[in-house]
């Protein structure tokens, strides 16, 4: 296979674990060298002792808008440029919006969405030099909020949004601005989720395709890779999610209403109390950003 991206740096934010570990393996793999930010110290080493003189790993906190910029600019002075960014950083919460606690509920908003901004804001001076890409990772949730995530959901929502209107603004710049749609991804967070809530497996179960399977990591590894080499405007894991996108408008309709009024009257109040039982209301298998 030819190497990709021989020459080239990429920065991937949530690079400890799943797809931000997984994307900086395979980006080594084809030639180039990655920068991995993120929150664990000793998943981040042990992800760049594995790539050798490919990676260097920064410890450095999304909602902190001076650590994202300090690594991202040691980054960038240690490779000597950045040409690929993968903002992908991010974390989930459980529960209605009467039952999930407020600081949660902000978390994920300040993580998933504030997060990207923050990225955003101290990778653009760097991909302007080179002429780079950047691909924000928001989710399927952006197109069919799912009853229980609700923070989740809007966050990636948002997330997309951002993307679109950053993506107009580097126009200018000649950079270029993707958004990556991943659905169910073999990952800790959503193993972690489905082991913790039977409700939500079972919800899972009843969504139509692709909503209800599950796309292994190596598979979307490959999609965000591709998808960074070709610079593409929008990368779907499963390609399948393309067709939510196009039927947002019926799913987000009073046509689609009935259907959802009948699946959640029982997985809701089941879910409640299944996140009620746990005594949290964020997933144990997903890192949490530090107290500030």
């Amino acid at each position: 296979m030819t190497s990709t991206f021989t020459g080239q740096v990429a920065v991937v934010t949530g690079a400890a674990r799943g797809i931000g570990a997984g994307v900086a393996r395979e980006y080594a793999r084809r030639g180039g060298r990655v920068a991995l930010i993120g929150l664990e110290p000793d998943e981040l080493a042990a992800v760049a002792a594995e790539l050798g003189s490919a990676a260097a790993w920064w410890e450095a906190d999304v909602r902190d808008t001076d650590a994202v910029k300090t690594a991202v600019d040691a980054a960038a002075a240690h490779f000597g440029r950045i040409d690929h960014v993968l903002a992908n950083a991010g974390i989930a919460s459980y529960g209605t919006v009467r039952q999930i606690d407020p600081e949660a509920f902000e978390r994920v908003v300040d993580v998933n969405l504030n997060g990207v901004y923050r990225t955003l804001r101290a990778v653009i001076p760097h991909v302007i030099e080179t002429k780079g890409y950047i691909l924000v990772v928001s989710s399927l949730a952006a197109f069919t909020p799912l009853a229980g995530l609700a923070p989740y959901n809007a966050s990636k929502a948002g997330v997309e949004a951002l993307a679109l209107a950053t993506r107009q603004e580097m126009w200018v710049h000649g950079v270029k601005v993707g958004v990556c749609h991943p659905s169910w991804i073999d990952t800790d967070i959503v193993r972690g989720t489905e082991a913790d809530l039977p409700s939500f497996k079972a919800i899972r179960g009843k969504l139509p395709w692709p909503a209800n399977g599950t796309t292994t990591l190596e598979d979307c590894v490959t999609a965000v890779c591709d998808g960074m080499a070709k610079q593409k405007r929008r990368v779907y894991v499963p390609r399948g999610v393309v067709f939510a996108n196009f039927t947002k408008p019926i799913i987000s309709s009073a046509l689609a209403e009935p259907i959802a009024k009948r699946m959640v009257r029982k997985t809701i109040p089941k879910m409640e109390a299944e996140v009620a039982a746990l005594g949290r209301s964020h997933s144990a298998h997903v890192p949490v950003t530090k107290p500030k």
